[in-house]
């Protein structure tokens, strides 16, 4: 397992409740494991006791005056983190402190490790399975790997990785979305470690709909700006459907209009997948500003062999 140093970015927004008894589990569990540590909470803008008991219980405290949102939270937090090696985690309870050493013994091997999680209050309802499901093939489509848990908000990475892609990454909600999917979309390895996901302390800053369109556009921005052929893919699906559709009413209805609009629909697809191609072709492909860490360490052995002999 990984034993170097860890900088632990906690983000805080009316979390009175929990975030005593959160920060306290972490650092039982990182000392047990021998790890040297140090944890930064980002109080952003609370109006309750947050403020007070992140002083007493943090190395160091970043305070916004005002809510800027989560990712902008985790952003200053990362900033402003001594050590390279970083956990993100919420301070709500919902994240299981006793995993850390668990995702901190895949460190040293991948660029990211995620906390997937799993259990019945991770699921939710009816409503939250759908959409999970939707953004969870969007994301496995735009990458064109398997994604168990695209925005989990227990994860290990590196400071010196992330930085670069900060312009590109969301400030909002949404941070952890985007930086899997821009992980995975310059060729950087993601490991995904089977977590527990508990039941929140306090009251969700959760907007179901603002924050599920807000994601949408996310995974549709970072398809078109790293692989535009498949947005148009996608684009093509809907129109293929009508064109079947019609096609369909046509034959049993033996309607020219039917399959005139037919033709139309299937013209409008194939022009998309033109499109597409040319997206592809013209669209530069650009250069990853980080280079995976098992590549890095794998030159760094080679050029320790090099001198030695």
């Amino acid at each position: 397992m990984v034993v170097e140093p860890i900088s632990v970015v906690i983000p805080a927004y009316n979390e009175e409740r929990a975030l005593r008894r959160v920060v306290g589990e972490i650092r039982q569990v990182l000392e047990q494991a021998g790890v040297t540590h140090e944890v930064v909470i980002v109080v952003d803008g609370a109006t309750d006791g947050t403020l007070a008991i992140a002083r007493e219980v943090a190395d160091r405290v970043v305070e916004h005056p005002v809510n800027l949102g989560y990712g902008r939270s985790l952003k200053s937090g990362i900033d402003a983190a001594k050590y390279d090696l970083l956990l993100i985690t919420d301070s709500d309870g919902t994240y299981p402190p006793k995993r850390i050493p668990d995702l901190l013994r895949y460190a040293d091997r991948f660029d990211m490790v995620v906390g997937a999680r799993t259990g019945q209050v991770y699921h939710g309802s009816g409503a939250k399975r759908i959409g999970r499901i939707v953004f969870r093939w969007l994301s496995e489509f735009a990458t064109g790997q398997t994604i168990p848990d695209i925005n989990s908000g227990m994860r290990v990475f590196r400071r010196g990785q992330i930085l670069p892609f900060f312009p590109i990454i969301s400030s909002g909600f949404s941070f952890t979305t985007t930086s899997t999917l821009v992980y995975l979309l310059n060729g950087l390895l993601i490991r995904y470690v089977p977590i527990e996901y508990h039941r929140r302390e306090g009251v969700s800053k959760i907007d179901p709909v603002r924050d599920a369109l807000r994601a949408l556009q996310i995974i549709l921005e970072a398809i078109l700006r790293c692989n535009p052929i498949k947005a148009f893919l996608l684009l093509q699906i809907p129109w293929w459907a009508l064109a079947f559709l019609e096609a369909l009413w046509g034959f049993l209805r033996g309607s020219a209009l039917a399959w005139q609009l037919a033709y139309l629909s299937a013209a409008t697809a194939t022009l998309l997948m033109g499109l597409g191609f040319l997206a592809a072709a013209l669209v530069p492909k650009s250069k990853s500003p980080v280079q995976p860490i098992a590549l890095e360490r794998s030159r760094q052995q080679e050029s320790q062999e090099a001198s030695g002999k």
